[in-house]
């Protein structure tokens, strides 16, 4: 696989990015169609599919009923017999209901069969707070499925990689989990016209520092950048990564950066018990013992369900502020 080009200086949104890359790949493949609610002419809640009707038909373009554990299942069916479906579940608390067809069917079938059957199936939608969503629009449950063997989870967090990871989802025979925070969707990077591929499993360094290491999430990104940026006119060197795939992870290069700077902050909107953040503060803990000068620490979202008043949305969530308090803490131990 080749490497991925540089940016280049043509601006588009993150939605923009992941519809340039289906459009791409339906056209490349026959095989390729999608599912959900409002993808037909309407060209999706978010505008996800918008266009592809007019060019593929009804055929390649499937609006679907309420029914999520009936269409994934059906696209269950779909992969397994050589199609290569795109469920468009909107928002991930939606996909939940169908949590018993990803994990028994979806995530086991390649290993039940020996290898004889493939599942390139994507699964993609919205995650993460805001925009006063409330409990049933405003899930973050990546680590949920990262705890199944056998799906791949992908959180880009800029529309440069979105569009290269989106491409390398439909190209590969894996069950994919694509989550795209809400409150990305319309966030605008360079991004090449040309196609290409980013692989799961390698995580990106967003800033390098020396004084302390940040691992964050899709949003959480952009707030630790900010936080960070803040920090480095006050002589802070702080390096973020941005581990892109949480299945595969990239633990190697948390690590090394680890080993670089001596201190760690785990930032995840979800919630802390079990979470991400815990699973790297625990392999840090045990492969980087050694490297470490103050214990890792981890800021997460309050666990708690999501309120619908924009100020208490605002309060559960970790922001730029919080994160900086966290980092300054850390500095400090």
């Amino acid at each position: 696989m080749p490497d991925p080009p540089e940016p280049g200086d043509r601006e588009t949104t993150f939605v923009g990015a992941t519809l340039e890359a289906l459009a791409f790949e339906m056209k490349r493949n026959p095989a390729i169609f999608v599912m959900g609610e409002g993808i037909g002419q309407r060209g999706g809640n978010f505008g996800t599919t918008l266009g592809l009707y007019e060019e593929h038909g009804a055929t390649r373009l499937c609006d679907t009923p309420i029914c999520e554990r009936g269409f994934v299942g059906l696209g269950c069916g779909a992969a397994m017999t050589g199609s290569r479906p795109v469920i468009d579940f909107m928002f991930i608390d939606f996909i939940n209901d169908a949590f018993g067809e990803i994990v028994n069917q979806v995530a086991k079938m390649q290993y039940m069969s020996s290898g004889r059957l493939k599942m390139p199936i994507l699964l993609r939608g919205c995650i993460g707070v805001g925009h006063s969503a409330a409990t049933h629009h405003s899930g973050n449950y990546a680590s949920i499925y990262s705890h199944i063997p056998g799906i791949r989870v992908v959180l880009p967090s800029t529309p440069y990689d979105a569009k290269g990871l989106f491409h390398h989802a439909l190209r590969c025979d894996d069950p994919v989990l694509f989550l795209e925070h809400r409150e990305l969707m319309a966030t605008r990077s360079c991004v090449p016209e040309t196609d290409y591929e980013i692989p799961f499993g390698q995580a990106r360094v967003a800033r390098e520092g020396t004084d302390a290491t940040v691992v964050a999430l899709s949003l959480m990104v952009h707030h630790t950048l900010a936080a960070a940026e803040k920090l480095a006119g006050e002589g802070q060197s702080i390096e973020v990564i941005d581990p892109r795939t949480v299945s595969p992870l990239d633990f190697d290069t948390i690590l090394g950066s680890v080993a670089k700077t001596g201190r760690l902050l785990v930032v995840d909107e979800a919630f802390g018990p079990c979470g991400f953040a815990s699973e790297i503060a625990a392999r840090v803990a045990d492969e980087g013992f050694d490297e470490l000068d103050a214990p890792v620490r981890r800021l997460n979202g309050a666990h708690a369900p999501v309120p619908y008043s924009p100020t208490l949305e605002q309060a559960v969530v970790p922001g730029a502020d919080t994160i900086e308090a966290a980092i300054r803490a850390l500095l400090e131990e």
